[in-house]
């Protein structure tokens, strides 16, 4: 018999919500708006962005802070990338998201039956406007700001505080994410069940030692886990 489940927690970005205008595509449109190439590639943007999530206060200081530091290694004027990080943000709208398939659904199902928590890392101000417009704040009995209440994942402590607000032991959570460095390694380091939802060709199962527990690829898939009640 698998272990009685009390809560699930889950990531925000590319688990349950997703903009309806890539970013990639907001990175080369900010190049053009300041009249230069595209100097580095959104992924660039993604490697190094925990690391300023803990030293910035709000996401377009964590983003001009990221950009300069991006430009200044490639030999370019860190002036450029805060230029670019302020087109960027011109453009960007953090209430402009969309459920992944399924997801509405599944959190919707899922509130009804278990204790539900969010972990994120990110910024508070984005992370709270993605949050209330997409209406996962009214389904979350808590939420984390990795890397502004606590460490960014995959530090354990954003996990521990998630199951201390909802009274919880590890070995009742579950955690589901689309990252295995920071989602399944968290997990896995704060003792609860990882769950990787593998999409759009993210990461594989498994990476520098880290192994999920179980992999879906949908959000929905996690109806038919060993451990879930049938809804």
């Amino acid at each position: 018999m698998p272990d009685p489940v009390s809560a699930v927690l889950f990531d925000l970005d590319g688990t349950l919500v997703r903009y309806r205008r890539p970013p990639d595509a907001l990175l080369q449109g900010a190049f053009e708006s300041v009249g230069t190439g595209q100097l580095f590639p959104i992924e660039a943007y993604y490697d190094r962005f925990d690391e300023f999530a803990e030293c910035t206060d709000s996401m377009a200081e964590l983003r001009r802070e990221c950009f300069a530091a991006l430009c200044s290694a490639r030999g370019h004027d860190p002036g450029l990338g805060r230029r670019v990080a302020d087109a960027y943000a011109a453009t960007r709208d953090h209430r402009n998201v969309e459920y992944l398939a399924g997801a509405r659904r599944v959190l919707d199902q899922f509130s009804e039956q278990y204790s539900i928590g969010i972990v994120t890392n990110g910024s508070r101000d984005a992370q709270r406007q993605k949050l209330e417009s997409a209406g996962v704040a009214t389904r979350a009995d808590t939420v984390v700001f990795a890397g502004h209440d606590t460490p960014a994942k995959p530090a354990p402590e954003p996990f521990s505080r998630a199951l201390d607000d909802l009274g919880v032991p590890p070995e009742e959570t579950i955690h589901v994410g689309d990252s295995v460095a920071s989602d399944v390694a968290g997990a896995n380091a704060a003792g609860l069940t990882s769950v990787l939802l593998v999409s759009d060709g993210n990461e594989t199962a498994a990476t520098d030692g880290e192994t999920a527990d179980h992999v879906i690829h949908s959000l929905p898939e996690l109806r038919a886990l060993p451990w879930v009640e049938r809804l």
